[in-house]
């Protein structure tokens, strides 16, 4: 069991926080091989770390439907499917490429799942040349992502792609 200090967190930098969250990933990733367990661990432990995030999880493949299903998350509900191309999170899996959006106001066909939702970046989880899902994060504050975001979650996604079938 990994134990996390979540009020020494609030006294680390942006960059402080992701390196020790990548960290604990490993550990998580290390000691446990059922990749849901994996995933809700790791939905937590973003979700404790970072004060600006509203909602974070995963929206996976579904091959069946030819859309993106929810996978585990922390937050409030959450659209259950999302088509490719709508939206951010489908915006990001069809052109395999991490999206920050400022202003989720300003996106064109920005879906709605929680109507605080100011700002959000998705990143997504290659396997090989495929994209098999995404990280989805949102914010209740404008612009809360940047480029330290991107680097740490695509980081993120490439320890998550290792762990999936």
């Amino acid at each position: 069991m990994i134990e996390v200090d979540f009020n020494n967190l609030k006294l680390l930098s942006k960059k402080e926080k992701y390196l020790s969250v990548l960290k604990q990933a490993d550990a998580l990733l290390e000691s446990e091989s059922n990749v849901i367990a994996n995933l809700s661990n790791i939905a937590s432990l973003l979700k404790s770390s970072f004060e600006h995030y509203l909602w974070v999880g995963f929206y996976f493949y579904d091959e069946d439907k030819n859309n993106l299903v929810l996978g585990p998350f922390q937050g409030s509900l959450a659209c259950t499917r999302i088509e490719i191309g709508k939206g951010v999170c489908g915006t990001s899996f069809r052109d395999k490429q991490t999206i920050i959006v400022d202003d989720v106001n300003l996106f064109p066909g920005h879906i709605f799942c929680d109507s605080k939702s100011k700002s959000e970046i998705v990143v997504p989880v290659m396997k090989g040349e495929e994209v098999s899902g995404v990280i989805d994060v949102d914010s209740a504050e404008f612009a809360s992502f940047d480029e330290i975001d991107k680097i740490y979650l695509e980081e993120l996604a490439k320890k998550i792609s290792n762990i999936l079938n």
